[in-house]
């Protein structure tokens, strides 16, 4: 298969694609995405297929407003409205009660499905005209890092998709937030751009899962992706270092060995001369740290590396979404000085 590079003059090709059963990689602002027409159970599970992904990781639909919740959701619930006023389109996901026309390949057999309205304009235009809700989980093949742009995507999926819709790099960095409106009160299943503490302001009590600061069990069942399964992984090791920046760079540097990569903040670059090293941008900019995260950890797929340690930021903030990915990438390897 050859994979047809398309762009936002392309938006009733990339429709016809999807309509017809094909696979589509699509743009967002998070991290770009591997579609597909979300009520052709078919065009679902070659999704499945093409990434390599476990049948049981629930996929999202993506929609252009939230006038389509309605389509694929039942008893929607007061908050899901008012979530979608403030942060759609944007990098928000809600768990909501799925009406049965939703696949059970979409929601791994859940009564749940995720819904999310992206915030980039090409990607809703090619929604509308395909007319149907577009299943899409990471463009990256399962366990990797997640793509923030189409060069980066294609390095897994070339070949074994119909087109990838280049957008451009991804403002945001990494995956959508994913919020549970099904129980209460409301529970953080995957942390992302919009933030815990954004969420509170909304909701008041927000519930944060805890498979969002450890490994799921195996007997467990994700109810959003992300959840259950060692992801967001280069090749190499990873080693997370967490606590107050200097002193995780002190102990990068005395605990390297000789072909290990390193993951750091701009202001501490210079301490690590010799090896390969990655920045996340400064100690003080979460923002700018969600958006160089995957790039960081997928640079190191082209080199030759023993291990990789990686500084990590605080909780707080889209911080919390950065430590997440970077404490997955790790299997939850954590050294706390």
């Amino acid at each position: 298969m050859e994979t047809q590079r398309l762009t936002a003059h392309d938006i009733e090709r990339a429709a016809g694609i999807l309509t017809s059963g094909g696979l589509v990689g699509i743009p967002t602002e998070t991290v770009y995405g591997l579609g597909a027409n979300g009520l052709d159970p078919e065009a679902v599970h070659a999704i499945f297929e093409a990434k390599g992904r476990p049948q049981d990781n629930p996929l999202i639909l993506h929609i252009p407003d939230a006038g389509w919740l309605e389509r694929y959701c039942r008893d929607i619930p007061p908050a899901a409205y008012a979530l979608a006023r403030r942060f759609w389109p944007g990098p928000l996901t809600m768990i909501l009660p799925r009406r049965p026309l939703v696949p059970d390949a979409v929601t791994a057999g859940l009564d749940t499905v995720g819904m999310r309205c992206p915030a980039c304009d090409v990607t809703r235009e090619v929604i509308v005209a395909a007319d149907v809700p577009v299943a899409a989980p990471s463009g990256n093949t399962s366990g990797r890092p997640s793509p923030t742009t189409a060069a980066a995507m294609l390095e897994d999926m070339e070949g074994k998709i119909d087109a990838i819709l280049d957008g451009g790099p991804c403002a945001v960095g990494v995956e959508s937030t994913i919020i549970d409106l099904t129980v209460t009160p409301p529970r953080l299943l995957r942390p992302g751009g919009v933030t815990l503490e954004e969420l509170e302001e909304v909701l008041g009590s927000v519930e944060v899962d805890p498979a969002v600061r450890r490994l799921m069990a195996p007997g467990e069942q994700p109810k959003a992706p992300g959840m259950k399964y060692r992801h967001y992984a280069p090749k190499a090791p990873v080693t997370v270092v967490k606590g107050e920046p200097g002193c995780t760079a002190a102990y990068i540097q005395l605990n390297m060995e000789e072909g290990d990569g390193i993951i750091c903040f701009d202001e501490y670059r210079h301490l690590f001369p010799g090896h390969p090293v990655e920045t996340l941008g400064p100690a003080a900019d979460p923002a700018a740290q969600a958006r160089h995260i995957f790039e960081a950890l997928r640079s190191f797929d082209h080199l030759s590396v023993a291990g990789i340690w990686a500084q990590s930021p605080e909780d707080a903030g889209i911080g919390l979404a950065v430590t997440n990915r970077l404490n997955k990438a790790a299997g939850f390897h954590i050294i706390r000085v």
